[in-house]
């Protein structure tokens, strides 16, 4: 039989354990929220989207295009109902906000 005092002992000491995975959990749990802030405010100062919407975006975009390229996508391509492969000339953008 275990001792009460043993008991006790071992009580604690999962309580201890519990507290501190608790206390991380939090703890990681704030730093994820405030970088996250400090993207969203560095994105409404320069007016550019953040980066965590530019993911979410990117995500939604390849999820509805079919996310591995063996996989059926779920929107026809329109090389594919035409049957022909068409050419473009590339042409550079410039970005006007940059230029002083």
């Amino acid at each position: 039989m275990n001792s009460p005092l043993s008991q006790i002992f071992r009580f604690i000491l999962k309580l201890v354990f519990a507290l501190s995975a608790a206390v991380l959990a939090v703890g990681l749990l704030l730093v994820a929220l405030t970088v996250f802030a400090l993207s969203l405010l560095k994105s409404l100062i320069t007016g550019r989207k953040s980066a965590p919407l530019m993911a979410f975006a990117r995500f939604r975009k390849f999820s509805q295009q079919g996310m591995w390229t063996g996989s059926p996508s779920r929107q026809p391509s329109p090389r594919a109902a035409s049957g022909q492969v068409i050419d473009v000339e590339a042409r550079e953008l410039r970005d006007e906000r940059r230029e002083p």
